[in-house]
């Protein structure tokens, strides 16, 4: 017998934790188990290779992450030497993030599966209603604050 979810479905969290099921998978599924990547380091490597001068504090920031926890992921993708740090020649104290030439390879292999990963998950949805879900979700994260 299936379980009654009217009372939780007026609520975001809720909805997006539901959300989150399928989607997960398919990321395990496609990305996770074949390239030992997590969502978070998968998140990182696209973050880094799309911009320069990347630090772990505006990591940090964007991805509403800790510095203790973004220092852990760093230190674990560097050990895999998907990643390197290199002092800034301005300011001594900035380190900024590079992605080492294996580092490129692995992100480029992860972008090109996630571009067709979660298409079956989309194909119920017209693209205009896929369009309105992520401006959706994007409004959402700005409002939170996830910029």
């Amino acid at each position: 017998m299936a379980l009654d979810h009217k009372p939780l479905k007026h609520l975001l969290g809720y909805a997006l934790a539901r959300a989150s099921i399928p989607t997960d998978q398919v990321f395990y599924a496609s990305i996770g188990a074949p390239l030992q990547l997590r969502r978070a380091e998968f998140t990182i490597l696209c973050l880094i290779e799309a911009n320069e001068e990347v630090t772990a504090k505006r990591l940090s920031s964007a991805l509403s992450l800790s510095a203790p926890n973004m220092s852990v992921v760093l230190d674990r993708l560097e050990k895999r030497g998907l990643i390197r740090r290199a002092q800034s020649g301005a300011d001594k104290r900035a380190q900024f993030l590079h992605l080492t030439p294996e580092g490129k390879a692995l992100t480029a292999q992860a972008v090109k599966i996630a571009r067709h990963m979660e298409d079956a998950l989309h194909a119920k949805l017209t693209h205009g209603e896929r369009a309105l879900l992520f401006e959706l979700l994007e409004k959402v994260a700005k409002q939170a604050g996830g910029g």
